[in-house]
């Protein structure tokens, strides 16, 4: 059994408002985490490392993945965070295909190698190395159906194609678990594609689940209640809220709080939009809160392309649809308006009428210029919400904080 480390290259670390507060591994991608798609599809890995640069080494969020740090031993399995794997049907083959190869490729594209010499953990720390410079192993080479960010727009891009596959190939899986449930007589279901409702779900009467355009999943102990209509293909994670509306084509990570109109939008976890708003095409970290009234644009009047901000400067998306980039942590006030293309860095703390196109990390208040928002103030706030959903901020998470904070980028006066 191998260990296996996910590695954040140089393009990967400028995926922002996300790679600043988190491994890119950690982000979701469809229905899980990269790193999650990559345990699935490398069966058998003893453990799992982040090579995300020193900023990261105290990320801190539960998930059975550290910081890679000594040495990486030969044999470990590294492969690209930006590689995204798609998530078989028949996951028992994997293991026995996997056990011989050591080089693996996604799309044609190196995504990943079993290490022939022992490598410094270190050696990843700028993000300028790549597997290209890496002696493999003398095993076979394995090819990974699945898909590449090479920005982070694509996260959201992909995500229609990412559900339909992800939650066909786990309705596949789920026709042979008798544990699931069935949902109850007083629900509404559109359309023939599958509906899997796990243990311990709440369907409150008046709620409509639509099928016809793809499967919906919901995960356990979750509660949707009345006047809710979902539209697959439609993930809701474990332990979710959904307090009614309309939910199109999402993916919503567990114990969050949704409401209101939501359509094409990727939800980390542990995040609340608790009222009404539209957040349409949009990727949404973790802890995040969204104030009474918060509403992104997802498309331009002139119907043409969206520009987004990025650390190298504006670049044009090529997307029609795409709404807000949210950054863990981020706070909106009540009735905060966000246009097309706009990033909230994490732990901003935005309120007023509209923001600029991005808002600088840990920024706070009504409109430009803003203030910085306290270190000791925010990781306060960070604790409080955190215990809230009953997680402990521990004394790594902390300093993970505290880093970010030091560690936050700035915005130009002509970035908009």
């Amino acid at each position: 059994m191998s260990s296996l480390y996910l590695f954040d290259d140089a393009r990967a670390r400028g995926f922002e408002p996300f790679a600043s507060s988190r491994p890119i591994s950690e982000l979701v991608s469809g229905i899980g985490t990269i790193r999650e798609r990559w345990q699935v599809a490398l069966q058998g890995v003893r453990s799992t490392h982040f090579l995300a640069g020193r900023r990261h080494v105290d990320f801190d969020e539960g998930s059975q993945s550290s910081a890679g740090a000594g040495m990486i031993p030969a044999g470990a399995i590294i492969v690209n965070a930006r590689a995204v794997p798609a998530t078989p049907a028949d996951v028992a083959k994997l293991g026995r295909f996997n056990a011989g190869c050591s080089v693996w490729r996604c799309g044609g594209r190196l995504a990943g190698i079993r290490i022939g010499e022992p490598i410094a953990a270190s050696a990843f720390d700028d993000g300028s190395l790549t597997l290209e410079d890496l002696a493999a192993g003398t095993g076979g080479i394995g090819d990974v159906k699945g898909w590449w960010i090479e920005d982070v727009w694509d996260l959201v891009r992909i995500l229609p194609e990412q559900l339909a596959d992800d939650l066909t190939q786990l309705a596949q899986r789920s026709a042979a678990e008798p544990t699931n449930s069935r949902p109850p007589a007083h629900a509404t279901i559109i359309g023939d594609k599958t509906l899997m409702v796990a243990e311990d779900v709440v369907i409150e009467p008046h709620v409509v689940f639509d099928t016809t355009a793809g499967p919906i999943s919901i995960g356990r102990g979750s509660h949707i209640r009345a006047f809710t209509r979902i539209t697959g293909p439609c993930y809701i994670g474990r332990d979710v809220t959904v307090m009614g509306g309309d939910i199109t084509g999402c993916s919503i990570g567990d114990v969050s709080k949704v409401r209101g109109e939501l359509s094409a939008t990727i939800i980390v976890g542990h995040s609340n939009k608790g009222h009404e708003g539209f957040v349409g095409h949009s990727y949404i970290g973790r802890w995040v809160n969204l104030g009474a009234g918060t509403v992104t644009s997802n498309l331009k009047n002139t119907y043409g392309t969206v520009a987004l901000w990025t650390p190298q400067g504006q670049r044009d998306t090529g997307l029609q649809f795409l709404g807000t980039l949210f950054g863990d942590h981020v706070k909106t006030g009540i009735g905060l308006r966000l246009t097309t293309g706009t990033v909230l860095g994490a732990g901003a703390n935005v309120y007023g009428n509209m923001p600029p196109k991005v808002v600088a990390p840990f920024s706070w208040g009504g409109a430009p210029p803003y203030t910085v928002y306290h270190a000791d103030k925010f990781v306060e706030t960070a604790q409080r919400m955190m215990s809230r959903r009953h997680v402990e901020l521990t004394e790594r998470a902390r300093r993970h904080l505290e880093t970010m904070h030091a560690g936050r980028w700035k915005v130009s006066d002509n970035a908009d």
